[in-house]
């Protein structure tokens, strides 16, 4: 049984920075690829970036040159570092993993295995 821990999350000032992790124990592929999405209050879950098996991420345009995704495929962990964090930042994060043959994806959200979440606020 896979199951998800998500880590790191908090409240931190705007222009600051944090790292979740998302351990997957239980996962029995020897590589991890996943997503990470977000859902602020009165809004919908929007994913925010992927990565596949070989660490090629994608992002939105809103986190694009702050957050980075990555992934230690024999740990079974995926990352997001968060850095120069805005107010609008503030959401539940989700992670989201899965064997690298499937054809999930930020804007194709088929995974297998999600985490339940874990906030991040950040003030102004």
């Amino acid at each position: 049984q896979v199951e998800l821990e998500e880590t790191g999350g908090g409240s931190v000032q705007a222009g600051g920075s944090l790292r979740l992790s998302c351990d997957a124990s239980g996962f029995a592929y020897s590589r991890i690829c996943g997503a990470w999405f977000r859902q602020a209050p009165g809004k919908e879950r929007e994913g925010i970036g992927d990565v596949d098996s070989d660490g090629v991420t994608r992002y939105i345009d809103p986190v694009k040159g702050r957050f980075t995704i990555s992934q230690d495929h024999a740990k079974s962990i995926l990352y997001l570092e968060m850095s120069s964090l805005k107010p609008e930042d503030t959401a539940k994060y989700f992670c989201a993993v899965d064997r690298c043959w499937t054809s999930a994806s930020m804007s194709n959200p088929g995974y297998s295995y999600w985490g339940q979440g874990i906030q991040v606020t950040v003030s102004s």
